[in-house]
């Protein structure tokens, strides 16, 4: 049985979500105010954490932010604010996915079960299609090494949250093909690209910025103009 911590301040929904949830092998605890949210993941130690983003105490989003400096676990914000701006800025705090309330009961199950399959891939408590090899890849200056999840630029090691982490592997170990928005989201996430969702664009924005690549002209890992994304195995000698 999976544990849940869930931060929500409305009893009723946050009942009906528990009961659901509970009939599916799911232990949810609820906790209503977001500046005890801390001490309860932390004393609880769940295998995930749902947030909503209007709390007492302190709101999802900064939650979020602090809860993912120190917790490696997958946070998913469940929210009735249908906001682009708030989507991006959640992944942007380290979210893994950001659902809204309206969303299906069943679909919002999926959601949960997707991403806790990926931390314990993720986290080699079972093997993971995507982490089968078991020696770093290196490309010049850059190793990524999927046993201990640790990356080094240059000697320095980069400090990469699980998501950066598993964009850049699934880009690593398609070094000079191009991955498209769909291919990306599908592989990393289980989900179909939309047309809308630039949550790809966000975290390739981000991960540039943490392997020094250029913000205006990116050339270790390009944007190849309504194709994709191409990582460049021969741009880490630089």
């Amino acid at each position: 049985m999976n544990k849940i911590v869930y931060v929500e301040d409305e009893p009723e929904v946050g009942q009906l979500i528990a009961a659901y949830l509970g009939k599916h092998d799911m232990d949810v605890i609820v906790e209503p105010r977001g500046d005890r949210a801390e001490e309860v993941v932390a004393r609880e130690k769940p295998d995930l954490v749902l947030l909503d983003i209007m709390l007492p105490g302190k709101d999802g989003m900064t939650l979020c932010r602090d809860l993912r400096a120190h917790w490696n676990g997958p946070i998913v914000l469940l929210t009735s604010l249908d906001s682009d701006m708030n989507h991006i800025l959640s992944l942007e705090m380290g979210a893994n996915d950001y659902i809204l309330k309206t969303t299906p009961p069943a679909v919002l199950l999926a959601r949960l079960r997707l991403h806790l399959r990926q931390h314990v891939a993720a986290s080699g408590d079972t093997p993971a299609p995507s982490l089968t090899p078991h020696k770093a890849l290196r490309f010049g200056t850059l190793s990524i090494d999927p046993v201990n999840r640790q990356v080094l630029l240059s000697g320095q090691q980069v400090a990469l949250s699980t998501a950066d982490f598993d964009l850049l592997w699934e880009l690593a170990t398609h070094a000079g093909q191009i991955m498209d928005r769909d291919a990306l989201l599908k592989n990393l996430r289980g989900v179909s690209y939309d047309g809308m969702d630039r949550s790809v664009d966000v975290a390739i924005s981000r991960l540039r910025k943490k392997l020094l690549d250029s913000a205006t002209e990116p050339f270790r890992i390009k944007t190849v103009r309504n194709k994709g994304y191409l990582f460049a195995p021969h741009a880490w000698d630089i």
